[in-house]
């Protein structure tokens, strides 16, 4: 099987704008997110899809691969389907890696891509147990809820299922709840068509677009992971690093 790590990677930010450029103990955070990946032996090729020229220079500048894709795509699938429609070469699954991850754990790509083994998976993504009330109730959180066989059934950024007789503190204790990890892998098709679809009528009250592709009948299996990449959204979480 072969597969394509996609790092889509923008310059503009809302609450941190050119974030992938920060330096992180003398290297950049794009460079980061692309030498973690690289180390994922389950990808034949890591390339960065960006808007922005200084992005660009950047990735070439410390040797990796990158393309310039369109400024008006409003997602990572998007770009990551662009990316698979410009290659010159055939790819059967394409990872889209989260450009804010600069210690991305590779055995999470790894994790993802085992998702392909089952035939029936469209779509895959990661999901963490959840330990805290906090996170339960955090609606920055996304959940998840899933089958028996590991697909998932529902997304929503509420605490799913509810337990309407019981006391929120004792959910826990009801039920095994799982948190979504937002990193994506999907089959070339599969990402071709789902890059075409309008948004869906859940996918606007969640604001979450796996919920699109659960409304068009794409089958999304999950694997559970333990790992806990940190995400630099703002110049705050810089403060959150530390190097051994």
């Amino acid at each position: 099987m072969k597969v394509l790590g996609v790092i889509p990677s923008r310059y503009a930010s809302t609450r941190f704008p050119g974030k992938p450029l920060i330096d992180i103990n003398g290297k950049t955070m794009i460079q980061r997110v692309y030498e973690q990946a690289k180390k994922a032996s389950s990808l034949s090729e890591v390339i960065v899809a960006t808007d922005d020229d200084r992005i660009f220079n950047a990735v070439k500048s410390f040797g990796g691969q990158v393309v310039m894709t369109s400024s008006s795509h409003v997602s990572g699938t998007e770009r990551c389907a662009e990316v698979i429609e410009k290659m010159d070469k055939a790819f059967d699954v394409v990872i889209n890696i989260q450009g804010d991850e600069p210690f991305i754990n590779p055995e999470q790509i790894n994790q993802l891509c085992s998702c392909f083994d089952d035939d029936k998976t469209d779509i895959a993504t990661l999901i963490k147990k959840i330990e805290t009330e906090e996170e339960l109730f955090n609606p920055n959180r996304p959940k998840v809820a899933i089958d028996s066989t590991s697909f998932a059934l529902m997304f929503s950024r509420n605490a799913i299922p509810e337990f309407p007789n019981t006391a929120k503190e004792n959910w826990l204790k009801e039920h095994t709840f799982y948190r979504h990890i937002g990193i994506y892998g999907y089959r070339s098709e599969v990402l071709t068509k789902i890059s075409q679809l309008p948004v869906s009528p859940l996918e606007q009250k969640e604001r979450l677009e796996q919920l699109r592709w659960l409304e068009n009948n794409y089958a999304i299996k999950v694997a559970e992971t333990t790992h806990e990449a940190i995400a630099i959204d703002t110049p705050e979480d810089l403060e959150k690093i530390t190097f051994k």
